[in-house]
């Protein structure tokens, strides 16, 4: 029961000064004018004064409440390294007795896991959380256990009693970083990028040893080693071996009494893009076709075509002078001996052997493709004479074997059943419904993939590897048609831009591939391939557990599963003689980029209402009562403010200057001075 005296005025509080102000000025005026009832009319005005003020004693029915302490315990990632999660556990388990024990006190255990994503510690957001849901009158101290490790430390928050770190790990603690800075997302094939790598020990790492042994590995292969200094910079060129995605991984092997090896290796996916595609396209002789293949190539800004069109065969001799030719010598031995592994594609339209390039340079083509280079021919009525170039050693490498035979009848092209499944032909534009070629030449025995068929389903595109390399084998010279419209025309652009780039092994062509696509956690695993089926895929997940994730089919010969990954870090991916690797969030999640213990991020908030840091590992503090604004922490203790919180039961008002009263003594005080003046 508390008992106070409060005061309601009956007229606005600036009024009620006004008119005190007046009562004053007319008391003085009295007092000046020598009256002699000037002490009784002030104490008349001082009773209309206080019953404009309104005075009433007020009795409250108070019931007392506990005090809370919120006792947050840091569960992330980093918390369960070395000793800290028993450190955690014995802490927290003690110092919740501790608090229960105390008199008219209360604990909230609030537990801190790892943030959504690569968020990391969020210690700062979950007592935030905390005192959202409880009186900020009523919360005496804050108690965290945690490594000090935050990550939303400089989150604003108005804390209403000391945040107290009671701080895990141990002085000895000891780790090794690798980090990787300014990585490019894209860089040029066979062009080197230059990465900086730096290798940190961190906390009491042992003295003397100056040099760590770095692995590098490029998409899963097997990794190089080398030796690299430790605190300094490194600079490391890095060239990109194909297109399209490269996963590069930077990786050290754990060192004897390090806290971790989860921030021993760095991920970095980089896209590989060519700086120009160099096509070399040998036409044996003017024809229609001729001007579809410079469309093609000359279309593409990334494209350097080198064209070069026989118009004067050496057996055609008419007497006119070579200097009064406007022709240009063709540079054979240049191109097909000294620079043809300077292109990546050598497109033969039309071309037959006449005594220009001899059998040593057509040798050193079919060299050229088992070494990684690509050719494409497109065959007419010459592939199936005596002169074709299959008869020549470039024949070797070729896909397909002429009869002799010319078919000189309209067929329309059609896509094989296999040619659906490949990327080069499957999803053609126009769904088959496409204008007649009037031109085919016969051959067999067909090796790699027959992708496009034509009169009674002769060979029409054949695509094989050879060794390293690639080859085509167009079997009609009458593709131009398509793009002049006859009868509709057809999609003779786009088939062979696929073509040209299958054969440079552009990524999105291949026919059998395993990809994967990251979003968060989730990925997304592709796998093309020729097959009808496919066996699950093997995923190997950073702390070396193998998942199988079978695969079902969307878009003809293309297999899909998704896959929850159940960590951060590199995953590798198996699927037959198919192997990919992708990163689900940074090799190194952001909990494992500073693992020794520190409060530094946590100071401004303990030193705002003078809180404490106590190591845990040199024992648990005890618990003692501190005022408001004295220091809440010292050797060996921290402070809990008490805040004397109330709940408000009953309230009970009785005004002290009642209305009969107050018209009593103020007429009774004017009459009083009223008579006293008048006997004067």
């Amino acid at each position: 029961m508390t008992a106070t005296i409060i005061f309601d005025p009956l007229i606005p509080v600036p009024l009620l000064i006004v008119v005190t102000i007046i009562a004053l000025m007319g008391l003085i005026l009295a007092i000046l004018r020598a009256l002699n009832g000037w002490p009784l009319r002030g104490l008349a005005a001082a009773v209309v004064l206080g019953a404009l003020a309104n005075p009433s004693y007020q009795q409250e029915d108070r019931a007392p409440l506990s005090d809370i302490v919120l006792l947050v315990e840091d569960e992330s990632a980093s918390q369960r390294l070395g000793a800290r999660p028993d450190q955690t556990a014995g802490a927290a388990s003690t110092l919740a007795a501790q608090i229960a024990a105390r008199p008219n006190t209360e604990v909230r255990r609030v537990t801190v896991p790892d943030g959504a994503g690569d968020a990391g510690t969020q210690v700062m957001a979950a007592i935030s959380d905390a005192l959202a849901e409880e009186p900020r009158a009523r919360i005496a101290g804050i108690l965290a256990i945690s490594d000090g490790r935050v990550h939303d430390a400089d989150l604003p928050i108005d804390l209403p009693a000391p945040l107290h770190l009671l701080m895990t790990g141990e002085t000895e603690d000891w780790d090794r970083r690798l980090t990787v800075r300014n990585a490019p997302a894209f860089a040029i094939i066979g062009e080197a990028v230059t990465l900086t790598l730096r290798i940190d020990d961190l906390g009491a790492a042992p003295a003397g040893e100056t040099l760590a042994p770095l692995d590098i590995s490029i998409d899963g292969e097997p990794p190089q080693t080398f030796r690299v200094p430790i605190g300094q910079d490194l600079e490391l060129p890095i060239t990109l071996p194909h297109g399209g995605r490269n996963v590069i991984r930077f990786s050290l092997p754990e060192a004897a009494g390090e806290l971790t090896d989860r921030n021993n290796a760095a991920l970095i996916q980089m896209n590989g893009v060519r700086d120009r595609l160099r096509v070399l396209l040998v036409s044996g002789e003017p024809h229609p076709g001729g001007r579809t293949w410079r469309n093609l190539l000359k279309s593409d800004s990334s494209v350097d075509l080198v064209h070069f069109t026989i118009l004067r065969p050496p057996e055609k001799q008419d007497g006119v002078p070579v200097n009064e030719l406007s022709l240009i010598a063709f540079p054979t031995r240049e191109l097909f001996m000294e620079k043809i592994e300077d292109f990546d594609l050598i497109i033969f339209d039309r071309y037959k052997r006449r005594g220009i390039l001899p059998a040593l340079y057509l040798d050193n083509v079919a060299q050229y493709v088992r070494n990684g280079g690509a050719v494409l021919v497109a065959a007419g009525p010459d592939f199936a004479t005596a002169d074709s170039i299959y008869r020549s050693p470039l024949g070797s490498v070729l896909p397909a074997m002429p009869t002799a035979r010319v078919l000189e009848q309209p067929y329309r092209p059609t896509i094989t059943e296999l040619g659906q499944r490949h990327p080069v032909t499957t999803d053609m534009p126009g769904n088959g419904d496409w204008g007649r070629w009037l031109r085919q030449v016969d051959v067999a025995q067909p090796q790699g993939n027959v992708v496009m068929e034509g009169i009674d389903g002769r060979p029409l595109l054949v695509l094989n590897r050879v060794e390293e390399g690639r080859v085509a084998l167009l079997a009609s010279d009458h593709a131009w048609l398509w793009s002049r419209g006859f009868e509709g025309g057809g999609p003779q652009l786009e088939l062979l831009r696929r073509l040209a780039h299958w054969m440079m092994k552009e990524p999105e062509l291949e026919e059998e591939a395993l990809t994967a696509t990251a979003e968060g956690q989730t990925m997304r695993v592709t796998r093309r391939t020729l097959a009808m089926t496919t066996p699950p895929v093997t995923i190997t997940a950073p702390d070396g557990k193998t998942f199988d994730l079978p695969l079902t089919e969307g878009a003809t010969g293309v297999f899909e599963g998704v896959f929850d990954g159940p960590e951060m870090g590199l995953y590798r991916l198996d699927n037959g003689d198919q192997t990919a690797v992708i990163g689900l969030g940074p090799a190194a999640p952001r909990e494992f980029v500073e693992t020794i213990a520190s409060d530094e991020m946590l100071e401004p908030q303990i030193s705002a209402l003078r809180g404490g840091v106590v190591r845990l590992e040199d024992g648990l503090p005890r618990l003692r009562n501190v005022r408001a604004g004295r220091p809440a922490a010292g050797r060996g203790w921290l402070g809990i403010t008490p805040r004397g919180a109330y709940e408000t039961r009953d309230i009970r008002q009785t005004a002290l200057l009642p209305g009969w009263l107050v018209l009593v003594l103020s007429a009774g005080l004017i009459t009083a001075a009223w008579l006293r003046e008048g006997r004067r």
